[in-house]
């Protein structure tokens, strides 16, 4: 009985002593796991043979780094002066940016930036200003959880001088001709005229080809080959701020202008028929008599672009040098002047020639109308529309008279650029 009784308890030791050992091995292999998975397998290796156990490696601090443009900037550091519109750039290294801190040393505005969505790197989003001086903080946390703070400091450039450039058409016309050239008038000389050119971007919708050509140190026009087609939208942007335009000279601003082209209309002035053809859109829409000049003031042949018009203006030869008493001389009050060039040239009312219009020329090199036609046509032309003068016995008009940049071919257009 006792026997029988005892056995189970015989037979029960021994399983729980294997359990216990069992359970032993179990912990022992998660820890070697867990030792392998910690301190990599050479290191287990050791420990399994008895041999040295190494540290695990620390992990690193955060590595911040600030470029200004090219230039990476350096504690304590004085760099050279930089290019303001140089971009502003901080990353990090083994963490994440806790704070950046761009800071106008005069104003003590911060300068605008963006943080990148993994707090890795920033960037500002305006431009720094022409001799500045900025103090540049930042604040990094590493992957060994340390607080990293870097601090620099920077300065820009100061030109000797700073140009700023105006447009024609300008920002308030609202629509032009197709003849309207883009114009960018510098209020400084331009050395390096490529500098400027690259500086300066035109897109017109739909594309047409175009080019620039210089009229002085300080003038660019911008045409197509052809005459804008109606209904075009032209965008002209000059992008100078920060742009070396040799010399000491640096662009001041950015700016830009949206150009909206109207309808087509041309006028075709002939000084042998006498005869002034009205296309609107390419199609015929009026003809009328004319009067150009005379022999001994012929009017300019080859495209005029209308620059301006008003109602009634004085007329008056002694602003060419035909004064008082000299022969030729006149001063009257003209109506409805249309002016097609720098020279004096108008298309405008002349009642005094109606008897001559459509039959000889005896103008002071405008082109007279009827009052009547005269006012048709002050009615429907504006800033931008072409007149054609062809058979007038005149030179051409010259290429920098105003709006001259159609008398020139495409070819002799392109070599006036400096790109």
């Amino acid at each position: 009985m006792s026997a029988g009784a005892g056995a189970p308890q015989l037979t029960g030791a021994p399983h729980r002593l294997g359990a216990a050992a069992l359970g032993l091995a179990t912990v022992l292999i998660a820890t070697m796991a867990l030792a392998t998975a910690t301190w990599g397998p050479v290191t287990v290796n050791r420990m399994l043979a008895g041999g040295p156990v190494a540290a695990p490696p620390p992990l690193p601090a955060a590595l911040v780094s600030v470029l200004a443009g090219t230039v990476a900037l350096q504690p304590g550091a004085v760099p050279d002066p930089i290019n303001p519109r140089a971009p502003l750039s901080v990353a990090v290294q083994h963490g994440t940016l806790r704070s950046v801190l761009v800071t106008d040393a005069k104003s003590g505005q911060p300068v605008p930036g963006t943080l990148a969505p993994d707090a890795a790197s920033w960037h500002n989003t305006a431009p720094l200003t022409y001799g500045g001086s900025y103090r540049v903080t930042v604040s990094a946390l590493g992957a060994d959880q340390q607080v990293v703070e870097q601090n620099s400091t920077l300065s820009t450039i100061k030109p000797a001088v700073l140009t700023s450039a105006s447009f024609r058409p300008t920002p308030t016309m609202t629509s032009v001709g197709v003849g309207q050239p883009l114009v960018v008038r510098f209020n400084h000389p331009v050395k390096d005229k490529a500098a400027a050119e690259r500086a300066l971007t035109v897109t017109s919708t739909p594309a047409q080809p175009g080019s620039w050509f210089w009229m002085s140190t300080s003038e660019a026009h911008y045409r197509p080959q052809a005459y804008w087609q109606s209904g075009s939208t032209i965008q002209l942007d000059a992008n100078l701020f920060g742009v070396d335009l040799g010399g000491g000279t640096f662009g001041q601003a950015d700016r830009g202008v949206t150009v909206h082209v109207h309808d087509s209309w041309v006028a075709k002035a002939d000084g042998r028929s006498k005869v002034m053809q009205i296309f609107h859109n390419g199609g015929l829409v009026k003809s009328m008599p004319i009067s150009l000049g005379s022999p001994a003031h012929p009017s300019h042949n080859g495209p005029h672009v209308v620059s301006d018009k008003v109602p009634t203006m004085v007329m008056d030869s002694c602003t060419y040098g035909v004064c008082e008493g000299d022969p030729g001389y006149y001063k009257e009050k003209v109506d409805l002047d249309v002016r097609i060039s720098n020279d004096g040239e108008f298309v405008h009312s002349a009642p005094w020639s109606v008897g001559q219009q459509g039959s000889s020329n005896v103008s002071h090199g405008c082109v007279n109308l009827s009052p009547a036609n005269a006012r048709w046509f002050f009615d429907h032309f504006t800033i931008g529309d072409i007149v054609e003068i062809t058979n007038s016995g005149g030179p051409k008009l010259p290429i920098w008279d105003t709006y001259g940049d159609w008398g020139a071919s495409w070819d002799e257009w392109q070599a006036g650029g400096a790109t």
